[in-house]
């Protein structure tokens, strides 16, 4: 008998996988099946959710959760890191004025053509939704909020809402964290920890530890993406289903389809215009986009953005670690820029309003502008509360949209992702700090390219190791 050669024993202990993308693919498939399955079992005996409703919601749930976690460590550490590089980067200043304004651009490419999808599909005056579904939102956005996101009211910019629980009276405090003040925390810290000089050495070389482990426990958790899609989506079908947009169904169809041209026409243009492969974006970009639309969470997915923008498109980490968090806040040209301007169109039509082209002008302002003045407390609903203020229209004109937001909220956030993807991506092109080799490598889907799975030797696609 032969013996394996030493080459063969590394493989012989690895476990075939299709890639990461195709894992995913398959986790959307029996998210669908089950969730479908879970939707004709109905309710329970009880009038609650039955037992496979409420096992997908958990596993959803528990996997966005894990993924929020990891949130707040990666932007301090990032953001810190990322800063303390500034020193060797001559045109720091240069590259936050372009970020900046290619979020305006395409901000305005998108809101152009929700309001063109608007008036051609006339979705107000098209639909079988009734005045009873008018209400006004709990949350409204207003032109004050950037100003008070931007200023900390603790160091992790924590806030506590407390509800009661109209049944039992129990009282529930949550905890949330407000992103963007967190990333002025740590950016104020960054530039003092550089301002120091020598003495913060011992400081900075503890965060780069710091960042390296959190960026490999974050490995783990996104290996659990496929289960967690399946939770994900199951659940939003279980729960939602489709039946929804049948009164709504021309609004739903303005929104994909504007949805639609901004991520597969708008930003290939772009990406050609700046001398980049469109194909070799998406397959890398495509991981975070996918969890983005199962998770309905830009700041969720966030972790899972930098790490692809950094190791599969090949921006430079120094400069990725500050655009992409800071694109979570304030980057979402669907939630802020085809949703409310195509909602706000919908909702004059509904109400037989008429909107003049000033009007039309302002909803333009609010998208490129609106996004910032509502950071912190970002969201779709806001950011139509604040369009419908300034244009003077209703908010209880919201309430008639409610029905499908779920489902629109889908798409939504995978266009803000991807956008939140594309932006540091041209930019570092335009300023040299693209890594092409990167950028064209042929990565097959994979989540991070050169990603080791043992530390011993790189993991090749499709392949995880089984010790």
């Amino acid at each position: 008998m032969s013996q394996s050669t030493s080459a063969d024993a590394p493989a012989s202990r690895r476990l075939r996988l299709p890639s990461f993308s195709v894992q995913v693919l398959i986790g959307l498939v029996l998210g669908v099946v089950l969730g479908l399955v879970a939707r004709n079992l109905g309710p329970a005996a009880d009038g609650n959710p039955n037992w496979l409703t409420s096992t997908l919601d958990t596993i959803g749930g528990l996997f966005v959760d894990l993924l929020r976690t990891a949130v707040i460590p990666l932007i301090f550490t990032a953001i810190v890191a990322s800063i303390a590089n500034l020193r060797n980067v001559t045109n720091a200043a240069r590259l936050a004025g372009q970020t900046l304004l290619w979020f305006a651009i395409t901000a305005l490419i998108a809101v152009s053509i929700g309001i063109t999808l608007g008036l051609i599909l006339q979705p107000g005056q098209h639909t079988s939704v009734t005045d009873a579904a008018a209400a006004e939102p709990g949350r409204t956005g207003d032109w004050w909020a950037f100003l008070t996101g931007l200023v900390p009211t603790n160091f992790l910019g924590l806030s506590a809402s407390t509800s009661l629980d109209p049944e039992s009276g129990a009282a529930a405090t949550s905890l949330s964290f407000n992103v963007l003040q967190f990333l002025v925390v740590s950016a104020a810290i960054g530039i003092a920890a550089l301002k120091v000089g020598e003495k913060a050495e011992p400081f900075l070389a503890f965060n780069r530890a710091a960042l390296a482990i959190i960026q490999k426990v974050l490995w783990w958790i996104i290996r659990l993406a496929p289960i967690g899609t399946i939770g994900l989506l199951g659940y939003a079908v279980a729960d939602y289903g489709w039946d929804a947009i049948g009164s709504l169904g021309r609004f739903t169809l303005a929104i994909y389809i504007g949805l639609a041209l901004v991520l597969f026409v708008v930003y290939p243009i772009v990406l050609r215009a700046h001398g980049l492969n469109p194909l070799k974006f998406f397959t890398g970009a495509w991981p975070a986009i996918q969890l983005a639309f199962v998770s309905r969470s830009s700041v969720g997915t966030l972790p899972v953005t930098e790490q692809v923008t950094e190791r599969n498109l090949g921006v430079s980490r120094s400069y990725a670690s500050f655009a992409v968090p800071f694109g979570a806040t304030t980057k979402m040209d669907g939630c802020a820029a085809i949703y409310p301007a195509i909602a706000a169109i919908f909702v004059a039509q509904f109400f037989g309003l008429d909107l003049s082209i000033t009007d039309y002008l302002l909803i333009v302002l609010v998208s490129v502008v609106g996004s910032a003045a509502t950071a912190g407390t970002t969201g779709a609903t806001v950011m139509l509360t604040l369009t419908l203020s300034t244009l003077g229209l209703p908010l209880a004109g919201v309430g008639l949209l409610l029905a499908v937001d779920p489902i629109l909220d889908m798409g939504r956030t995978a266009v803000n992702v991807a956008g939140q993807a594309l932006v540091p991506t041209i930019v570092a092109q335009r300023e040299g700090l693209l890594d092409l080799e990167v950028y064209n490598s042929n990565r097959r889907g994979d989540v991070f390219t050169g990603e080791r799975a043992e530390d011993d030797e790189p993991a090749r696609p499709g392949e995880l190791a089984t010790a």
